[in-house]
């Protein structure tokens, strides 16, 4: 049962986040989430509580990210996604990392996001002002 409502879970994020539906996102995360990003960037670090996270996730998409999911990896405590980024700025600077976004969950909520990536300085250099 706890793996099933994981899934779904990680179902809606990703349908709210791919349709840029702020509130939908919301609506799955606890009020006081932390996420934590690494690295030492304009997005690094750990965004704390829903509007932070937002916020942030907003950065990430007005970037032109683009995210090709790979797998939904379900544990009794929550989920990990198997993700690609990739996107090309005006400037030219370059984004094409993996990650593994680990989503804690507690109560159908999630509580924390930790990302790990392949790349963190092409991550910085990309989120640079």
């Amino acid at each position: 049962m706890i793996n099933q409502i994981n899934q779904k879970i990680a179902e809606d994020f990703l349908c709210a986040f791919k349709a840029h539906d702020w509130e939908g996102i919301r609506s799955q995360l606890h009020a006081d989430i932390k996420w934590t990003l690494p690295g030492n960037g304009m997005i690094s670090g750990t965004a704390v509580g829903a509007d932070a996270v937002i916020e942030r996730t907003k950065i990430i998409i007005g970037g032109g990210v683009q995210t090709k999911l790979h797998h939904i990896l379900v544990g009794q405590n929550g989920l990990t996604l198997s993700l690609n980024n990739a996107a090309i700025s005006a400037d030219g600077r370059i984004l094409d990392e993996e990650l593994a976004t680990v989503l804690t969950v507690d109560n159908g909520l999630i509580i924390k996001i930790d990302t790990y990536l392949s790349n963190v300085p092409m991550m910085e250099k990309y989120f640079s002002k």
